[in-house]
C-alpha cells in the first residue's frame, strides 16, 4: 500500500480549507483517509499562527514509515520546519530558440562582427596616412 501525505479540500466555494491527511494513493483526494495530521488555511496571511497547523510526530512517524508527501506538502512542511525544501524543478526549454535558429543567429553575429571589422579597417588605413 502506498501512503501519501496530502491535501483534502474542505470549505466552500471560493474560501478553500485544506486538511493535510495521510491516505492511501489510490483513494481519492477528498474521499477515506488514514489519519488526519494537520490543516492549512490558504485564506489566512502568511505570519497568522494558525495558516499551517501540524501534528509534528505523527507526520514524522508516517514519514519514517515511507510515506511521500506530495510537492504542496512538502513545501508547507518545510515552511514549519519538518522537513527540507522540494528542489525547484528545472524549467522547461521550449521557449528557447532551436538549433537551427540558433545557428542562424550566430552567422548574422558573425557578419555583423565581418561588417564592422571592415568598417574599421579602412578608418585605421586613413588615420595611419
Amino acid at each position: 500500500m502506498s501512503l501519501k501525505i496530502r491535501l483534502a479540500r474542505g470549505g466552500t466555494k471560493k474560501r478553500p480549507f485544506y486538511r493535510i491527511v495521510v491516505a492511501d494513493s489510490r483513494s481519492p483526494r477528498d474521499g477515506r483517509y488514514i489519519e488526519r495530521v494537520g490543516s492549512y488555511d490558504p485564506m489566512l496571511p502568511k505570519e497568522h499562527e494558525n495558516r499551517i497547523v501540524t501534528k509534528d510526530e505523527r507526520i514524522q512517524h508516517w514519514l519514517s514509515q515511507g510515506a511521500q508527501s506530495t510537492d504542496r506538502v512538502a513545501r508547507l512542511l518545510s515552511q514549519v520546519g519538518l522537513a527540507a525544501a522540494p528542489a525547484i524543478p528545472s524549467q522547461t526549454k521550449q521557449n528557447q530558440p532551436k538549433a537551427k535558429a540558433l545557428q542562424r543567429l550566430q552567422e548574422a553575429e558573425d557578419a555583423r562582427r565581418a561588417a564592422e571589422e571592415a568598417a574599421a579597417a579602412p578608418a585605421e588605413e586613413a588615420a595611419a596616412e
